[in-house]
Order: C-alpha cells, then structure tokens, then sequence
C-alpha cells in the first residue's frame, strides 16, 4: 500500500478527536493515501450510522 507523507504531514488526526472527526479524516485519507484501511471498528459504526465506506 502507498503512503502519502506529504498528506500525513499536513493532516494530523487531531488528539482525542470525536466520532465525527475521526470519520471525516479517516475519509479524507482513503481519498489520498491507501497505506492503511479504516479501522474495522470505526467502520462497523459508521455503517451503523448509515456513513458509506
């Protein structure tokens, strides 16, 4: 899998980050890095939620 460093850089998941933060990076980074996927349980709530993947 692909890492984008310049992306990680300028995009720090912020400490002790919501729910609805931790979604929309998590987001962002599927759209421009692939080195790791969502974290299984934070996918299994989004998709409670009705959040696509």
């Amino acid at each position: 899998m692909k890492l984008n460093k310049e992306w990680h850089k300028e995009h720090k998941m912020p400490k002790n980050a919501s729910f609805e933060e931790r979604v929309h990076w998590h987001l962002e980074h599927q759209k421009h890095c692939k080195c790791a996927p969502i974290p299984k349980k934070l996918a299994e709530q989004m998709k409670e939620k009705g959040i696509k993947t």
